[in-house]
């Protein structure tokens, strides 16, 4: 495999295990919420495609056009499905132009998307395999359409059909980089990437890379204009009610959080955003947290 530019070129010689359930896991994701019955049609779509699969709802809820929040998202719930599932993700579909969808084979695991750069940052770096699945260019490019597209494959892929045979190989896809943070000597920088449904603030710095750059040191977690916090926590119970603490969450990422507190909402925080409007860039939220070490 070779890189040019932002296309990523994938060679076919990875060897995939035919070892396929004959009843499929699905899981879902998607950024077309619950307020009308495209959710509930998709799955319908899938059930007659795949019969017999187990279809497993990850989240509707996802932001459009924020693929960091997507691919934190994403990575961290595929990690804990059972070898050769199947993770549709119908994020940010038609943000392009397209002929092709995407079909990956990545750590032991199925990851259908559209061809928009999200398939590299779930990954974090290059797939083990892709193939692109062509569209119908003479059928409606709906969602549904794409889900009829995705259940056709994975349903070949169940009756033990090569997965090299049933798309295009050595397929140019689009590659987005992931949100890492930045370094210094004496200083990280991370993102805010998820706020999640307890408004605790989640960044894009893991434990490991927080080991790796503090190397034993002393630090300080600083945000807003004059909140500080020094030590990392176990349990958000370990700090009174109503008090602020930091703390690693179980995807191992740094969380900020308040305990039996809305941490996002108090503290001023705004996950970030790819696309955002002038209005909300000039108020006063607070994307980044940086660390000092000494």
């Amino acid at each position: 495999m070779f890189i040019t530019g932002a296309v990523a070129y994938f060679c076919t010689n990875i060897v995939v295990p035919s070892l396929i359930p004959l009843m499929p896991l699905i899981t879902l994701t998607s950024d077309i919420g619950q307020k009308d019955y495209l959710a509930g049609a998709i799955k319908g779509q899938l059930l007659q495609a795949v019969p017999g699969c187990t279809l497993v709802d990850i989240s509707h809820e996802l932001t459009p056009f924020n693929y960091p929040r997507a691919a934190y998202l994403c990575r961290n719930a595929i990690k804990n499905f059972p070898d050769f599932t199947f993770h549709i993700v119908l994020v940010n579909l038609f943000e392009n132009r397209f002929d092709h969808l995407l079909l990956a084979f990545h750590n032991q695991q199925y990851i259908l998307c559209a061809d928009n750069g999200l398939l590299t940052m779930i990954a974090e770096g290059k797939p083990e395999l892709v193939i692109g699945l062509p569209m119908d260019k003479t059928v409606t490019r709906n969602a549904l359409h794409i889900t009829r597209v995705f259940g056709k494959s994975i349903q070949a892929i169940a009756n033990g059909q090569s997965i090299h045979t049933i798309g295009i190989p050595d397929i140019e896809i689009v590659e987005k980089n992931p949100l890492r943070p930045l370094l210094g000597e004496n200083w990280m920088e991370g993102q805010i990437i998820f706020i999640d449904h307890f408004e605790n603030v989640v960044i894009n710095i893991t434990r490991e890379a927080f080991e790796e750059q503090r190397k034993g040191r002393r630090f300080t977690i600083a945000f807003k204009r004059d909140e500080v916090i020094e030590k990392i926590s176990e349990t958000y119970a370990d700090v009174p009610e109503g008090e602020k603490l930091a703390l690693f969450n179980a995807a191992g990422y740094l969380e900020i959080a308040i305990n039996k507190g809305n941490a996002a909402g108090l503290l001023g925080l705004q996950g970030y955003a790819e696309k955002q409007s002038a209005h909300l860039q000039n108020r006063l939220f607070y994307q980044t947290i940086r660390i000092f070490f000494e």
